[in-house]
């Protein structure tokens, strides 16, 4: 049996990173880059892993994984990759490169120097277990300010979400809603990587907008059922996880990739194989 008052902000905290990783989903993968979360959670991972380097532990960790994915973020943001003559994906592979490159050289340096590493390795891999109501606090406020960003700007990320070249055109400044999107899209990433740590977080952004993706029709829609799955999947991991004694972060990435195998066989029944999205066009 659960001590629900001891578990319960575990709990809450996994419903809490789960949704608002479902709403960043949305849109990620509505525009076909689903690599950005990779991209960004790689780059709190290297700048939490130069924190270590530095002296810094535990919590005091998220300050400099937060500077490194908020920079990485407002790169991509503001970035042109037409100028560039490169596309987004492009753009998203050369900073996973570059960062991941730069969170295993900390990680190697911290041997070197004789530093411990293990509250590196502990975002590494995450452990929702460890949650308590000051994280959740930290979880909840990141997802509040997505929120109301995405409620102040639907219109504005829908457009951008079909077509960015065409959004700039009728007069929407995309690059700043993009790259406002992106800087609390990199701040809810960082303040839910002990979840299920910076290795395995992709797998709450792409599996329950997916998902959702399979069985609606329209984005407003998929934004409110990616959210559900994604708190189904962070919630329904833990309960597993705490029933099996399995590794909770292990769970929760199979939870979701089951709700996304589920919807896809659903969507297949229910439609002859034709399954809705509203990605953007090229």
């Amino acid at each position: 049996m659960l001590d629900l008052v001891f578990w319960a902000p575990v709990m809450a905290g996994g419903a809490v990173a789960g949704a608002s990783s479902g709403v960043l989903g949305t849109f990620i993968v509505g525009m076909r880059i689903p690599f950005l979360g990779v991209c960004v959670a790689h780059a709190a991972l290297a700048g939490a892993v130069f924190g270590g380097l530095a002296g810094l532990e535990g919590s005091a960790l998220l300050l400099p994984a937060l500077i490194g994915a908020v920079g990485t973020a407002l790169v991509l943001g503001l970035a042109d990759p037409r100028r560039a003559r490169l596309d987004d994906n492009t753009v998203l592979s050369f900073l996973f490169s570059a960062t991941m490159g730069l969170a295993f050289l900390g990680i190697g340096l911290h041997g070197v120097l004789g530093k411990s590493d293990h509250d590196v390795r502990a975002l590494l891999w995450g452990s929702l277990t460890f949650c308590r109501w000051r994280d959740v606090a930290g979880m909840l406020g990141a997802a509040l300010a997505l929120a109301a960003y995405v409620r102040v700007c639907f219109k504005e990320l829908q457009a951008i979400l079909f077509s960015r070249e065409l959004a700039e055109a009728s007069g929407i400044r995309a690059r700043a809603v993009w790259a406002g999107f992106l800087v609390l899209a990199a701040a809810t990433l960082t303040v839910n990587f002990q979840t299920v740590g910076g290795l395995m977080i992709y797998s709450l952004i792409s599996n329950p907008a997916a998902a959702a993706f399979q069985l609606t029709r329209g984005c407003a829609r998929a934004l409110g059922v990616s959210a559900l799955f994604g708190a189904a999947s962070g919630l329904g991991g833990f309960l597993i996880a705490a029933a099996t004694d399995l590794p909770c972060g292990a769970v929760i990435v199979l939870t979701s990739s089951g709700l996304l195998v589920l919807s896809t066989a659903v969507a297949r029944r229910s439609r002859g194989g034709d399954s809705p999205t509203c990605n953007r066009s090229r």
